[in-house]
């Protein structure tokens, strides 16, 4: 059933707006879960497929492939069939996927590259959907709390990398790691979507057709916020994806210890999301934006250059932080005005996925020729970009939201 805005207005200050937050936590915990769990265990894939790195890169190419397919359509999908329901058909792709991807991988490339394809169709539409649902939460709250929901996307990034951590170092084998995975992913975010999601908003006043989808990506400020989710996304995507591997073949370390510096690296990222709305609200969102690119832009410079594997987890943690509020604030932005909240935050998550589509190809080919550790510089230039776009994030004024 939908509501409209005045009434729901009235129904999230009451108990219904702590179980949605409670459902959106979940939504990002297990998505969060999901993505580190195969992606803890991409050395292991690499090696059963023994494939280079550049080979790989375009391998996990086939997630962003997926995700730039189903992004444009999210805005009109979420529109049309309400948040929960989206997040539970996608999580239901995602973990076909997920099954595929830990079956083929005894079976080469061809399986893994469309399961991979399937867990970013699945993933792209349930973000923009949870995004938008986490939006609604906190215009019921009226204080930052979009990173948190995402500290959430992050505590279960670091379950996943964690237990795939364990699951490596007892020799436990891909397939049946990741078909309990996508088992769990079916038994838990269907259900906390649909029972626990607040009902879709329906606008009282719709908006002239002016304003459809298409006409998001005309608004200067949308593309603006996109630019700069890009750049935080191709940083964070890139130490999801690449910072183990950098570790294990940059500094000759072990795989075990090239999964648990991920770990860190994604243990930094959860705190800063959990503790980054206070500081949001104290000192504004640029300023903080401005802040978390430098930490990042440091951090990596750490990973690369520190020359010693302690000097590199320190880097892996400044560049954990720094990564931390971009994606989760950038969404945020693009939500400030709920009648255009989907079509916006569809259009800033697109541009933003473009950073998954280019870069593990650009990081594989570098990596070919100077090291996967070396190549892990090319995230720099994009954070420079970010600091210089961050502006963009700020709050709307009152009666831009229209415009």
């Amino acid at each position: 059933m939908s509501m409209s805005a005045t009434e729901q207005a009235s129904a999230v200050a009451g108990p219904p707006l702590s179980r949605a937050a409670g459902a959106v936590y979940t939504a990002f915990i297990v998505s969060g879960f999901a993505f580190a769990s195969w992606a803890s265990r991409i050395p292991q894939i690499r090696d059963s497929l023994a494939v280079s790195p550049a080979q790989l890169g375009f391998i996990l190419l086939c997630v962003a492939a997926g995700s730039i397919t189903s992004i444009p359509l999210a805005g009109t999908v979420v529109a049309r069939f309400g948040e929960a329901r989206t997040v539970a058909i996608m999580s239901m792709i995602l973990a076909c996927g997920v099954l595929l991807v830990g079956i083929g991988t005894t079976v080469g490339v061809p399986p893994v590259c469309v399961g991979l394809a399937l867990v970013g169709f699945g993933n792209g539409a349930w973000d923009v959907a949870m995004n938008v649902q986490g939006a609604a939460v906190e215009r019921g709250l009226a204080r930052s709390i979009m990173s948190r929901f995402h500290a959430g996307f992050s505590v279960g990034t670091v379950a996943g990398a964690g237990i795939g951590a364990i699951m490596v170092a007892l020799d436990v084998g891909v397939r049946p790691h990741l078909i309990v995975v996508a088992g769990l992913v079916v038994a838990i975010v269907p259900l906390a979507a649909l029972r626990g999601f607040l009902p879709h908003v329906v606008v009282e006043h719709p908006v002239s057709s002016t304003r459809t989808a298409l006409a998001a990506w005309r608004e200067p400020r949308t593309l603006l916020i996109g630019l700069f989710v890009l750049c935080m996304a191709f940083t964070e995507g890139t130490g999801n994806d690449w910072l183990s591997l950098g570790v294990i073949d940059g500094y000759h370390e072990s795989t075990t210890v090239g999964v648990v510096t991920l770990d860190l690296f994604l243990a930094a990222m959860t705190l800063g999301r959990w503790f980054g709305p206070g500081i949001l609200d104290r000192h504004g969102r640029v300023l903080v934006l401005r802040v978390c690119a430098a930490t990042a832009l440091t951090g990596l410079l750490l990973v690369v250059f520190g020359h010693t594997y302690p000097l590199a987890v320190v880097g892996a943690v400044l560049w954990g932080l720094g990564a931390s509020l971009g994606f989760p604030t950038g969404m945020s932005a693009a939500a400030d005005d709920p009648k255009h909240a989907a079509a916006r935050v569809s259009v800033a998550a697109s541009i933003a996925y473009l950073a998954f589509l280019a870069g593990p190809p650009i990081i594989g080919f570098v990596g070919d020729h100077i090291g996967v550790l070396r190549g892990l510089t090319v995230a720099a230039a994009l954070l420079a970009v970010a600091i210089l776009v961050c502006g963009a994030c700020a709050p709307l004024k009152t009666g831009e939201g229209d415009e």
